[in-house]
C-alpha cells in the first residue's frame, strides 16, 4: 500500500495527473481498513500526493527536526550540488545546455527520493510540500533555461528543508540555508 501511494505521488508530481488523481480520489477498502486500525480517517492520508502546489502555504517546522535517512541525505545532497552549480547561471556564466543538465539533475534527485527514501508518515508529509515546487521549478528550468528567476524559485522551494530535517549537509541556520 505504501508503494502505491508513493507511485501516485510520483505520478502527480511528474505531471501525469489525470489517471493518478482519479485513482487517488477512490480510496480502496484497504485504505479505510488501515486507517480504521490506526484510528485515523482515510481523508488524512499522509502519503497521498498534494492535489496542487501552494507555495504560499506556511510550513511550520517541528519542535525537533525530522530525522533523515541515507536516501534523503543523498537525494537532497544532489539537489544542493545542482543549486551550487546554478549560481553560475544566475551570474550569466553558464551555457543553456548546462542549465538544462542541472535542472535534470534536480529532477533525477527527486525521482531517486521517491524510489528510495523511507520516512515516518509525518516526516514524509512534511517533505512533499518541499519536493513538489522543487520538481515543478526544475521542469520549468529545463523547458526555459534562460529564465534565471527560476533558480530563485528552486532556492525558495528548498529553503524549508534544513529547518525541518536533520541533515548534516544542510545547516539549520537561516543564513547558511539561504547560501545553499
Amino acid at each position: 500500500m505504501k508503494n502505491r501511494r508513493r507511485l501516485l505521488a510520483f505520478l502527480v508530481l511528474s505531471g501525469i495527473t489525470a489517471h493518478a488523481a482519479a485513482a487517488a480520489a477512490e480510496p480502496s477498502s484497504e485504505d479505510h481498513t488501515a486507517h480504521a486500525a490506526h484510528g485515523t480517517p482515510a481523508t488524512q492520508d499522509s502519503h497521498a500526493a498534494p492535489a496542487a502546489p501552494d507555495a504560499a502555504a506556511p510550513t511550520n517546522p517541528p519542535a525537533k527536526r525530522w530525522a533523515s535517512d541515507a536516501a534523503l541525505r543523498e537525494g537532497m545532497g544532489r539537489v544542493q550540488a545542482a543549486l551550487k552549480e546554478l549560481r553560475h547561471h544566475e551570474l550569466g556564466h553558464m551555457p543553456l545546455a548546462a542549465v538544462r543538465e542541472q535542472a535534470a539533475q534536480i529532477e533525477a534527485a527527486i525521482r531517486f527520493l521517491f524510489a528510495n527514501c523511507r520516512l515516518a508518515p509525518d516526516a514524509d508529509a512534511a517533505l512533499h510540500p518541499i519536493l513538489l515546487p522543487l520538481l515543478q521549478s526544475a521542469k520549468h528550468l529545463q523547458s526555459e533555461p534562460a529564465d534565471r528567476a527560476t533558480v530563485a524559485a528552486l532556492r525558495a522551494a528548498v529553503a524549508p528543508y534544513p529547518r525541518q530535517f536533520d541533515d548534516p549537509g544542510w545547516p539549520a541556520t537561516p543564513d547558511s540555508a539561504a547560501a545553499q
